[in-house]
């Protein structure tokens, strides 16, 4: 069933709106406030899976130690392998219907589909008291990343974010060295990534017209979920959804909350004050083929104002000139720009942070700063499980992967929008491009 945008949106907030589709009918009721359950540290997480195939089966594998009790996906072969690798298991095509047969079984739920099915998913999970694992982006839009962070704080739920990279050393490495003043205060940084975000099939600016069968052991209806109604098309399953409005983020999306996660969380980033972007030209379908955007940040207590900038397809910034001659600059890094020197790393996931030049790491070696965060150990994964069982609270929990996600997804906004975003983010309003608010918060097909 379709419902109108507008009626929709008339009807419900975004939160209760959430609830009434992912319970597939408009007469659902709120639960009753129902709490995440801290387990023995000595006793297996019961865990289902939402999303099993392409990253989902890896997630799956990297649960896989704990029981999984229930594997959920609308495409059976995309699928076959983490179906095939928990034959006791029980099987589904909707979360919905899973979650609400294996409610007093489960004790966790992982969410790892395209992006529009993030937000229904595991706010349903949330609701139900259970810990929440989610891949990045967190969600699909600015206000669904806020509902989200909001929602696990009331029930105590404990969650993360798939940006792995926020459980490595160099993140670590990377808040230390700017908390200790190795490159003084910090007023620029920049990040990139080489690709567009759409995939390697080529790509179109508006909908196919023909419409090809459904593959059989596709659940069309499901996979679409909380999207727009329209035909299958082979160009959007089972990767390049990432560069269409409707179901992805595209580059920003995909890869921002992994790229610029260290500089969040090592200057205390929380809403920027303005938002811009330089594109390609952007569509009402699909983003852009490269990006540029300026984000505007105010000073944090005695942190200073800082600009921070995105660029993709191919686009970076100037090279540095403390980077020696000799030396690659990588298709995917960021730098931090600091009055006393400059951190380069070299790749997405923040592996391998260094001072440059070289010269400048090397004598650093004999000073370095304390190590004041504890170190993890084990994935990303082992992180999540541990604190299920009464440990640490995860580092990229929802009160930090929440505004980060924010950040990253206002982006986008400025990107379709073509215009700079003056942003007001205690209530998530543009205040100066009016048009921009119906990117913010979206409506959903009841399905």
């Amino acid at each position: 069933m379709s419902m109108h945008r507008r009626d929709f949106i008339k009807t419900a907030g975004l939160g209760a709106a959430a609830l009434l589709v992912a319970r597939g009918y408009a007469g659902a009721e709120r639960p009753a406030l129902r709490m995440g359950r801290i387990l023995p540290s000595g006793q297996k997480l019961n865990i289902a899976c939402i999303g099993c195939g392409g990253q989902g089966g890896q997630d799956v594998y990297g649960f896989g130690r704990e029981n999984i009790v229930a594997l959920c996906d609308v495409d059976t072969e995309r699928a076959a392998g983490a179906l095939k690798s928990h034959p006791n298991a029980k099987k589904y095509k909707d979360y919905r219907k899973m979650l609400k047969e294996m409610d007093e079984q489960i004790d966790a739920v992982t969410v790892s589909t395209p992006d529009h099915t993030h937000f229904p998913a595991a706010m349903l999970a949330i609701e139900m008291g259970k810990h929440v694992f989610v891949q990045k982006p967190l969600a699909h839009t600015v206000g669904e990343a806020r509902e989200l962070t909001l929602a696990a704080r009331k029930h105590g739920v404990v969650t993360q974010m798939g940006n792995q990279g926020h459980a490595g050393e160099g993140t670590r490495l990377v808040r230390e060295w700017v908390q200790a003043g190795v490159i003084g205060p910090v007023h620029e940084v920049h990040a990139w990534i080489g690709h567009h975000g759409k995939g390697a099939q080529k790509f179109m600016d508006e909908r196919p017209a023909e419409t090809p069968p459904v593959p059989e052991t596709l659940d069309w209806n499901l996979w679409l979920g909380v999207a727009p109604e329209r035909p299958y098309h082979p160009i959007y399953v089972p990767f390049n959804w990432r560069g269409w409005w409707d179901f992805g983020s595209c580059a920003l999306g995909d890869m921002g909350c992994h790229v610029m996660d260290a500089a969040f969380w090592a200057l205390d980033l929380k809403s920027p004050t303005s938002v811009e972007a330089e594109t390609a030209g952007c569509h009402a379908e699909t983003g852009p083929n490269w990006s540029i955007v300026t984000f505007q940040f105010p000073a944090r207590g005695s942190l200073p104002p800082v600009k921070v900038v995105w660029y993709d397809g191919k686009k970076r910034p100037p090279r540095p000139k403390e980077l020696e001659a000799e030396r690659k600059f990588s298709e995917h890094g960021q730098l931090l720009v600091g009055e006393q020197g400059t951190i380069y790393e070299p790749g997405a996931y923040c592996q391998s942070p260094r001072l440059i030049p070289e010269a400048k790491m090397q004598a650093l070696r004999s000073k370095l700063p304390p190590k004041t965060i504890p170190r993890m150990k084990g994935s990303h994964y082992e992180e999540w499980i541990r604190a299920c069982k009464g440990g640490p609270k995860p580092g990229s929990n929802f009160d930090h992967s929440g505004p980060l996600t924010e950040m990253v997804l206002l982006g986008n906004i400025a990107i379709r929008t073509g215009k700079k975003i003056e942003w007001d983010g205690e209530n998530l309003r543009c205040t100066n491009v009016p048009e921009a608010n119906k990117y913010v918060k979206q409506p959903y097909r009841v399905f």
